[in-house]
């Protein structure tokens, strides 16, 4: 076949390929225009039908078949999933339409027939949608599972066929509406013992589909597992769904106990009828003959209600013996079942403890039933209660195992009181401003692009506020946004000391620290200013970083000391990252940038202050000695205007927190140095 060429086009398989027999050649697709060089004589393209399709590229088929991995399908499982636990809280509520009078009879309660019908008719349409849904969801072909995600089968027959072979009959069996059919259809026509039998069958039905939808409940569960990763997210609901399966077990032991309350009662009637062969009948016992004379004349001359009350030797009603002493048979539904809801989570919760069965096998059978389920289900329930608790307190307990362990340390080694004071302070914010989570470990795990943009969110308002990046294009600001990382202090903490070598230049998001310098320790030298949020420190490694002629690899000495005066929440740029955007300012040749840099820099503020105090003083000076001269001859003194000329060193002084004290003022001005000039010219040597 001729080699097509198209612009979007993928390998797909076509109908004479078989799933287990040989491959033929892959024939490409595209799903746009089709342009073909091979034969005219040669069956079109677009003609065959397509069977199978990677799902990465299935949003491109125009196709009525539904992705298994697809968002819809995710949904209408996990709603699928709440009806499945809907239904099972239904079908139990079957078991108590039979309700007790105190002419020992049983009567059906036609409204919660009515209402039962319409729900579970409801819950059936559901079940039946599911099976139509089945009947469309394509599935990943067994042969192309060796690598990736696999193909995705998109031929109805082949779907059909593998459903029909498997699950078919489950969900069939699990959508019939037998307990609707049984209770309106073939109830109502029969009389006698086969009346009897029909309502035995209507509940051995309704416990065989309540087994067969409980079934349905694990492969689907594994399903959304396998989509989703989990059926619910958050640990509180994990802990919240385990609870729900334990009181809808409570729910169903509780009905399954009235049901067999009643049927201990109605053994007992029958017990007493036999002993009147021939007065009584077993249809007595339907409230519908209630106005029959012969019932009213055997009612009245058998004493029945006292032979099966709950206080009779007659008759060991076992453990059902509570449902006659509390009457539950014969007050209303809500009455009835809330009981037998607590019955039922008692039991399960004290494991059977307190069960008190008879000789009767399917008493004891019951019994031993609630005991292992009780034991199961709430051996599940507290396990995952344990893990919801230990994941909503286990960084809390980690912390503190890491406190306790910091303070045994502390005191081996003999730490001060005040250091330990700063070390339990320290960790105390760390733990509040962070919760134990550690955003390096969290944002190494995310991919590329997912970090930038969160570093975009986090850092590019704070970069735009430093005067020295708010001319670099949008490129530039996020590849420095994505170099930064956070930093904490708490008050006391010295983050730059004068002298040291500068390892990063920080960027304040939030707090206030106090910078301060006295030149090399000069005597009373001391210059101080307050930065707070959206000021920088470490601008030292700026101008390390452009200095185009530095002789080694050495980083430069800080010329301040920088503490947090509060709580301080930052971004720290390192020195090899400050490179990089050293190397972004050499490509603007920009002289405005330079003027700005020397503005915004505390290093070079503080010398030209002192540059301005210096030449003031020597402007005095020579004032002075020019007065001196003029009074030597005998000239009147001159006045100099020294007020109105010395505010302004005073003001620029007062401005960057300059003060004289002690010794020369003019050696102490004149001894600082000026800081290095920046070059923020290309540097041909790299």
């Amino acid at each position: 076949m001729a080699t097509l060429s198209f612009t979007k086009s993928n390998c797909v398989k076509f109908k004479d390929d078989l799933e287990t027999g040989k491959l033929s050649p892959a024939i490409c697709l595209n799903y746009g225009n089709l342009f073909s060089d091979s034969k005219k004589n040669e069956l079109p393209i677009r003609d065959k039908k397509l069977l199978r399709v990677f799902s990465e590229d299935y949003d491109i088929v125009d196709s009525k078949i539904l992705d298994p991995r697809g968002t819809f399908l995710s949904r209408w499982n996990k709603c699928f999933l709440i009806s499945c636990l809907v239904s099972l809280f239904v079908d139990p509520l079957f078991f108590y339409l039979p309700s007790v009078k105190e002419e020992s009879c049983m009567q059906a309660s036609i409204p919660l027939e009515i209402t039962l019908t319409i729900v579970r008719t409801i819950i059936d349409t559901l079940y039946v949608t599911q099976i139509l849904v089945r009947f469309r969801t394509a599935y990943v072909a067994p042969s192309s599972r060796v690598f990736g995600r696999g193909e995705l089968v998109l031929d109805t027959s082949k779907i059909a066929s593998k459903y029909l072979r498997r699950d078919f009959w489950l969900d069939f069996l699990s959508a019939l509406p037998l307990p609707q059919l049984l209770i309106w259809a073939v109830i109502p026509c029969l009389k006698g013992s086969n009346l009897i039998s029909a309502k035995h069958g209507l509940r051995l039905t309704i416990i065989i589909q309540f087994i067969l939808r409980l079934s349905l409940i694990f492969p689907l569960s594994s399903k959304i597992i396998s989509t989703a990763g989990v059926v619910v997210e958050a640990a509180w609901a994990g802990a919240a769904f385990n609870l729900l399966l334990f009181m809808l077990a409570s729910h169903v032991i509780g009905s399954c106990w009235y049901l067999l309350s009643v049927e201990r009662q109605e053994e007992c009637w029958k017990k007493v009828c036999d002993l009147q062969l021939h007065k009584c009948k077993y249809l007595y016992f339907d409230c519908d003959t209630m106005g029959d004379s012969d019932r009213m004349t055997w009612f009245l001359s058998s004493n029945i209600t006292k032979l099966c009350g709950p206080r009779s030797e007659f008759y060991n009603f076992g453990i059902y013996a509570d449902a006659l002493t509390n009457k539950v048979g014969n007050s209303n539904f809500l009455s009835r079942y809330f009981y037998c809801l607590w019955w039922g989570l008692r039991n399960l919760s004290s494991i059977g403890q307190n069960l008190l069965t008879t000789t009767y096998i399917g008493e004891i059978n019951f019994a031993i039933t609630i005991a292992i389920l009780g034991l199961v289900l709430f051996a599940l329930l507290i396990g995952n209660m344990q893990t919801y608790l230990q994941s909503s307190t286990g960084r809390l307990e980690e912390w503190r195992v890491r406190r306790n362990d910091t303070e045994q340390w502390m005191c081996h080694r003999k730490l001060p009181r005040e250091m330990k004071e700063r070390v339990r302070k320290y960790d105390l914010y760390k733990w509040v401003t962070t919760r134990g989570v550690e955003e390096d470990a969290v944002m190494s795990d995310l991919p590329l692009d997912l970090r930038r943009d969160i570093k975009h969110h986090l850092c590019l308002d704070l970069v735009r506020r430093v005067p020295l990046f708010d001319e670099m294009d949008a490129c530039t600001l996020d590849a420095i946004c994505e170099r930064l990382r956070p930093m904490l202090s708490t008050p006391g903490t010295i983050l730059i000391r004068e002298g040291d070598p500068v390892i990063e230049m920080l960027f304040i998001l939030r707090g206030r620290l106090e910078s301060y310098t006295t030149n090399g320790g000069r005597a009373g030298f001391f210059n101080s200013c307050s930065l707070g949020s959206g000021d920088f420190c470490g601008e030292e490694l700026l101008s390390w970083a452009l200095y185009p002629r530095r002789q080694s690899g050495a980083l430069p000495s800080s010329t301040r000391t920088v503490t947090a005066a509060s709580e301080v929440e930052a971004f720290a740029l390192s020195s090899g990252d400050v490179k990089f955007v050293a190397s972004q300012f050499r490509k603007m040749h920009s002289k405005q940038l330079k003027h700005k840099f020397r503005f915004h820099s505390h290093q070079w503020r503080t010398w030209a202050a002192c540059s301005i105090q210096a030449a003031w003083f020597r402007y005095r000076t020579r004032k002075a000695a020019a007065a001196a001269t003029v009074t030597a001859h005998h000239w009147p003194p001159l006045e100099l205007p020294v007020n109105r000329c010395a505010s302004l060193p005073e003001r620029v002084a007062a401005e960057f927190g300059c003060s004289l004290r002690n010794g020369s003022q003019m050696e102490l001005l004149t001894a600082l140095l000026k800081p290095v000039e920046p070059d923020f010219t290309v540097d041909n040597s790299e």
